[in-house]
């Protein structure tokens, strides 16, 4: 195959597209609320109701926040599947949807955090859904352009970031995959005891 010929927009949205609908939109199916707040180990942070965190930063904008620390901890924090998908939607998604395609301007402090499980999964599907069709719509020639100083290095090309994000998307979303699979062995699940 010529390599001047490949649609190279097609086979990096696709590097995403196909482990988001052949693996993780069916294993984040039916995510329950108490999977969603589920503390693998004691203090994990989480996504918690505004004022019950312990930890050292709280961001967010609503009636639930995020725990945080800056700087980050050594070793770094164990979080809940809470945690990951709000990562994940603002950290990962919703900063970038802002800072390239157009969408409204976000950060951990000004996020309104899902306080349910269907209510992250439906943020987490409509940020998807502005990533990839702000990625389509860069077309070929707006994967050569530099990201700018939106992002740490300005001068890498947008195709830099649309890998970066899709290892992160698929290497957080497995996080939150394997948590669902140790959640039925856990103290909580055995017992039939909600948070």
């Amino acid at each position: 195959m010529d390599a001047d010929a490949l649609d190279w927009n097609r086979t990096l949205r696709e590097q995403f597209e196909f482990h988001w609908n052949h693996q993780l939109r069916a294993r984040l199916a039916g995510l329950t609320d108490d999977e969603y707040f589920w503390s693998p180990v004691p203090d994990a942070w989480s996504v918690r109701p505004r004022g019950s965190s312990t930890a050292p930063v709280q961001g967010g904008a609503g009636d639930f926040t995020i725990d945080y620390a800056f700087p980050a901890p050594v070793p770094a924090a164990v979080t809940t599947i809470a945690w990951r998908l709000g990562h994940v939607i603002v950290g990962v998604l919703a900063t970038r949807n802002a800072a390239h395609f157009g969408a409204p301007a976000v950060s951990y402090e000004t996020w309104e955090y899902a306080g349910s499980a269907a209510a992250a999964l439906d943020q987490l599907e409509a940020q998807l859904d502005v990533w990839l069709a702000g990625v389509r719509d860069l077309g070929e020639a707006g994967l050569r352009v530099p990201v700018g100083a939106k992002e740490p290095f300005p001068e890498a090309p947008m195709a830099d970031l649309v890998l970066h994000i899709h290892r992160e998307l698929i290497h957080h979303l497995s996080e939150v995959c394997l948590l669902r699979d140790l959640y039925p062995y856990s103290e909580p699940a055995v017992k039939g005891a909600t948070r």
